[in-house]
């Protein structure tokens, strides 16, 4: 029985030794790497051995005018809601809506009732005021007649003077005429209407000259003058340009902005008051580059960036504003004179990187 263990016992040291010699002799399997870990590595590799190439386009700086951009309205000069000075009835309006009319044109017209008998009374009681006092004079030169009588003749044709005044002013006033010309916004009378002291006939409009209107921030108001010309940009797309007449000198308590008038000849009549208006007031020359918008990048505070490369072909990043918009493109500010500006590969790299660039419009390869 003995004898069975110490087999048994021999047997396991034995398989435990051969068993140990495999693990200790036996070699690290060998792990052979995918195909697309390959490609992966061999594209690193390329990538830090191979720059990108870009094309690049050699912008240089022009000098340019830097507009204040703001919103606005055009509006007309003058309007006037022209009134009855005494009352009475109408007997003739000689305008409608829409009508063009001249400076001191009538426009409603009141009846004359009694002013014409109440003026020729008027002319009778000055006539006889005159001769009272010329009598008056004759006795005084004889010795016959007073300084106080003279002083009373004086005053009495005096009297009479003015009431045939205001007599002849109330017969001016039954016309009520347009005190500027212009066009006719509205009417207010019609005939055989009885209206008081005080009544409008019509509203009449200036519509030459045409005024733009607007308000600019606080931090533009001191580079606008006037006597300056700006343009305007209506909703329909036409374009107009006038001298700055008028810049405001207090602030709008809520919106901190100044108000800025410009006026533009509108002899042809042609603008309308109320037209929402795209205000361009020059404000500065600056040096600036044409650029498409389709290069523009953000930067980490979200304002617009231009990626360029500098004389070892290292890209750079610029940020640039905005001066003026033009049908092919916008002029920026805020890169070197001469810029080397990445037109196609701006998107696949980065600042910092060394690209390979393709010029576009310059004829040596190198630097």
């Amino acid at each position: 029985m003995r004898a069975t263990y110490i087999w048994a016992i021999a047997i396991a040291i034995l398989i435990t030794a051969w068993l140990l010699s495999g693990v200790l002799t036996a070699q690290a399997p060998e792990i052979n790497p995918s195909i697309e870990e390959q490609q992966s590595n061999n594209a690193n590799v390329r990538s830090d051995l191979v720059p990108t190439q870009v094309r690049v386009t050699r912008l240089n700086a022009v000098e340019k005018i830097r507009f204040e951009t703001i919103r606005g309205k055009t509006q007309n000069k003058r309007t006037v809601a022209v009134k009855a000075e005494i009352a009475g009835k109408i007997v003739s309006r000689s305008v409608e809506k829409g009508d063009e009319v001249a400076a001191g044109q009538v426009l409603c017209e009141l009846a004359m009732e009694d002013r014409q008998s109440s003026l020729v009374e008027a002319k009778e009681a000055v006539t006889q005021a005159q001769l009272e006092y010329k009598g008056a004079q004759r006795l005084k030169a004889k010795g016959y007649n007073s300084e106080n009588a003279i002083a009373t003749a004086r005053a009495k044709l005096a009297s009479t003077l003015a009431v045939l005044d205001r007599r002849e002013l109330n017969i001016t006033k039954t016309q009520i005429r347009a005190p500027f010309a212009g066009s006719v916004e509205n009417v207010h009378m019609e005939l055989g209407d009885y209206v008081m002291a005080g009544a409008t006939c019509a509203t009449v409009v200036d519509l030459n000259p045409m005024l733009i209107v607007g308000r600019v921030s606080e931090k533009s108001i001191l580079d606008v003058q006037t006597g300056i010309i700006a343009g305007g940009i209506l909703t329909d797309g036409r374009k107009v340009q006038g001298p700055i007449t008028f810049v405001g000198q207090q602030s709008d308590a809520q919106t901190r902005t100044y108000a800025v008038e410009i006026e533009i000849d509108n002899s042809d009549l042609s603008l309308r008051s109320g037209i929402t208006t795209e205000i361009l007031i020059p404000v500065e020359r600056v040096l600036a580059q044409k650029i498409s918008p389709a290069l523009f990048s953000l930067d980490d505070s979200g304002g617009y960036g231009i990626r360029l490369i500098d004389e070892d072909n290292i890209v750079t990043f610029y940020t640039v504003e905005l001066v003026a918009e033009d049908e092919d493109g916008v002029w920026v500010t805020g890169l070197p004179i001469v810029s080397d500006v990445i037109t196609v590969g701006q998107e696949l790299v980065v600042p910092g990187e060394r690209v390979d660039p393709v010029f576009q419009n310059r004829n040596i390869a190198e630097r």
